[in-house]
Order: structure tokens, then sequence, then C-alpha cells
């Protein structure tokens, strides 16, 4: 035993004056306890005194305020996780796990996993299958956390020091993203979710990890597990789809996000999931509720909420593929396409939930100057001013660009289609996935093949990002 209220005691007093050296520390102590005792107990208390460990042993207090943006852009899975993976696989499989009986089971699994998700069934993780998940989705499920990160970190609301509650963790991609998307002097505690075998997985990858990621994973369920304390950022990352019932699960754990902190959930971005991700956001987030919606799906009219489909995903550079997914790739059956195996495409659907009401822009419609999506009906045929927030990138393949737009209102898709680029509506293409616009001049009609309105932007129309 150590004490504790000695060690915090000392801590405080000498983290104003000189790095805190557990060895210098145990001097100080009644008993002289070993400095590996002390340094244990520092790393316990760490997170409440905003201390983080140095290389040589020692701490230091960690700069005020938020983590900076890093400008986060991967072009590959980096190699030290690219190895601890084939590492795992080696020791399960052997050195040619991707050949022979092993590979075929590793193939099997993947397109189980692939066509488990495309029909929305059940997903069972044995360690196969947690193999196979991690060759799959580590490498995309890593870029993308970071990407969603940057919209809290662009408005300073990603604290340098900060508690994480990760449910459904899987096999860490998630995880790792978030590590390497922090600063090195930041300081987190880290709580997975993981029932699955995946744990095992995550418990490798998380090795990987620096001193002052500081991590613990419970093998229970969301539905089993009682929250213990509050959490800045709570992760449901690709797991709502596997939940009996997501909207309930993420209920329970806002009770414990902290008032100040974030609720991110993502999901792969093909149709099934990406809706279902929208109606949890509708649900937990109703208009006039407590829970507002802070990026990507704006609600820019007071007392409104959407009620469309609800099919929505961002798409960022694809990564290299690495060395694993080649070598799994390389034994497809002769009738599977080249790339059966390799998954580096990095698009997926999120939502950032608050308590704050904060918001990524904090924009907001008027009737004085804007049309809104809940009345369209009214102005089909006519030109109008629209605030919209853009909320795809072009989904033809024709001559005319098409992007998804809304403004939170909306009862049905509304689609902003470009026929007739001008340096005046050029902002339309241009702008990121998230971008608030402004379109003066729009021309609103209705598609009744595709039910939903498309608003015409043509020669006439202005569009412009919103300040």
């Amino acid at each position: 035993m150590i004490d504790k209220d000695a060690v915090r005691a000392n801590a405080k007093y000498l983290r104003n004056v000189r790095p805190i050296d557990p060895d210098e520390i145990a001097e100080y102590i009644e008993g002289a306890p070993h400095p590996a005792l002390v340094k244990q107990a520092l790393r316990e208390e760490a997170y409440d005194l905003r201390l983080r460990e140095r290389e040589d042993g020692t701490f230091v207090p960690i700069e005020d305020g938020p983590a900076p943006r890093p400008g986060w852009s991967p072009e590959a899975f980096p190699e030290d996780y690219s190895f601890a993976v084939e590492d795992l696989l080696v020791r399960r499989y052997g050195a040619n796990w991707h050949v022979g009986e092993s590979g075929d089971r590793l193939r099997t699994r993947v397109r189980q996993l692939k066509e488990d998700y495309y029909r929305g069934n059940p997903v069972e993780y044995d360690e196969d299958a947690a193999l196979g998940y991690a060759i799959y989705h580590l490498p995309d499920y890593y870029a993308a956390v970071g990407y969603v990160l940057d919209d809290l970190a662009e408005n300073g609301l990603l604290p340098r020091v900060l508690r994480v509650l990760d449910v459904g963790a899987g096999t860490g991609g998630p995880a790792l993203g978030l590590h390497d998307y922090l600063p090195d002097d930041a300081l987190v505690d880290y709580h997975a979710l993981e029932p699955s075998e995946s744990a095992d997985v995550l418990e490798h990858m998380l090795n990987e990890t620096g001193l002052n990621f500081r991590t613990r994973i419970v093998r229970e369920t969301a539905e089993e597990f009682e929250p213990d304390g509050e959490y800045d950022l709570i992760l449901f990352g690709n797991v709502l789809s596997e939940l009996d019932d997501p909207t309930a699960v993420v209920r329970k754990y806002l009770d414990s996000l902290a008032d100040d902190g974030s609720l991110v959930a993502l999901a792969p971005a093909d149709r099934n999931t990406s809706m279902e991700l929208a109606e949890v956001e509708r649900e937990v987030a109703p208009a006039n509720g407590d829970i507002s919606v802070y990026s990507p799906r704006l609600r820019l009219w007071d007392g409104y909420a959407p009620g469309d489909r609800g099919w929505s995903f961002d798409v960022k550079p694809d990564l290299d593929i690495p060395a694993f997914q080649k070598r799994l790739d390389e034994g497809r059956e002769s009738d599977e396409d080249e790339g059966t195996f390799t998954n580096v495409d990095v698009q997926y659907a999120y939502s950032i939930l608050r308590k704050d009401d904060a918001r990524r822009r904090d924009a907001r419609a008027s009737a004085e100057r804007f049309a809104k999506m809940a009345e369209m009906e009214r102005h089909v045929t006519n030109r109008i001013n629209l605030l919209a927030v853009k909320l795809s990138h072009n989904l033809s393949e024709g001559k005319n660009q098409l992007f998804k737009i809304g403004d939170g209102s909306e009862k049905v898709d509304h689609y902003a289609v470009l026929t007739h680029q001008t340096m005046l509506n050029e902002d339309l293409a241009r702008a990121d996935y998230g971008d608030i616009l402004v379109f003066e001049n729009i021309l609103a009609l209705w598609n009744d093949d595709e039910e939903a309105y498309n608003l015409v932007v043509d020669d006439n129309t202005i569009v412009d990002r919103a300040a």
C-alpha cells in the first residue's frame, strides 16, 4: 500500500517547481515506498492532476487549452500498426497465414462479414472473424475517425485531457485514429467496451499506443455495462447497426456525457447503416430537445428536425493498400474481382451530438430571407433563396452534378442539380461536405421518379459559402 494522498500533495507542490520525479517523491513519503509504486500512483492520478509522463519517467503538467488540428490526412495505415496486425496473424496461423486453409478461412470470414452487413444480419465474431475484420476494416476506420474529430477540433472543442468511452471498440480502428490525431502532450483515459473475440485483437493493437494513452478494456456489452462517472468523448464506431435497440443504448450513454462533451457516432456509408444512424440521431435529438446536433446535419430552422431518408455520407481520399490486405487478396477465387479483400475507401456517415447547443457552424435561417424545405411544395416552379447544408459529394455519373442538401426541416430528400456552372455558383461544387451554403435564385422542381425535390442551379443562380 502507498499513501496516495501524500503522493498527490507532493505532486501538486512540485508541478510548479520542476518535473515530478517518482524517486524524489518516494523520499518524502513515510515508509519510503519503492519509486515504482510512486510512479504507478502518479499514473493513476494523472488524469485528475493533469500530468503527462515523459520518456525519462518524470511527470510534467499538461499545457492548458484544447487539442490543435493536426492537418489530418493519412495516406496509409501506419507501419507500426500494420506490423502489429501481421504479428497477430503469424501467431495465430504461421508465417504463411494468407495461403492454404488459414487464408481460405479468413477470406470466408470476410465474405460473410460483408454479406451480413449488407443484409443487416447479426454479426458473430469468433477469433477468425475478428482477425478478418481487422484485416478488412482497421485502415479505413482508423482514417475516418480523425476526419470526424476535425469537426470538433476546429472550434476548440476537443480537450487535450479527455476521458473516453469507446462503445463497441472492435479491433481498435477508432482508438488508434484518436491516439494519432491527438498531440504528443495529450492525456487520454481510454475505456473500451468490447464483449467479442475482437477484444483480444484490440488489446494487442492498444499495446502500440503511447505512455499517456491509458487504456482499459471491459468485456461487457453496451447494454450490460454501467458507466462510472462522466466522459468527455463517447464513441460509437460502426456499432449501432449491431445493437438490438441502438436508440435506447445511445440515450443511456448520453446520461454519462459531460455537459461540454461530445458523443460521436460513425457508420458505414451504405444506405441501410447511414439511414439507421440518421434515425437514431433524430430520436435522441428531437426538435427543441436537450440534445443538439453539432454536425454534420445541422438544423438551420429553430423548432424543426428533418424527416427525409437521411442517407448522407462523406468521402475522403483513399489510403494505400496495406501489405496484409494485398496478401489476403492474392488468394481470392478465380471468379472474384481483384481488390475483393482490400478496403481503403474512406467513406462514412457520422453524427456528433452535444448537450450545450454548440454547433460546428452557427448560421441560422430566417423567414425574411429564405424559403423553408418543410414548405417546398408551395415553391415548386418558383425561384427562391435557400440556406442549406451540403450533405454529399457529387452523386451523379451523368452530365449534371447532383448534391444532397438539407436545412433540417425537410421531410423528403432535396438535391441541388448543377446544370450550368459559373463563377457565381461554383461554391456548390467546391464546398466541403457539411458546409453551409446560401443559394440565391435557385429553381424549385419536383421529381416524380425519385419522389424528391430538385433545386436547379443554373447561370441565374448564385451560391456562396455562409460566413
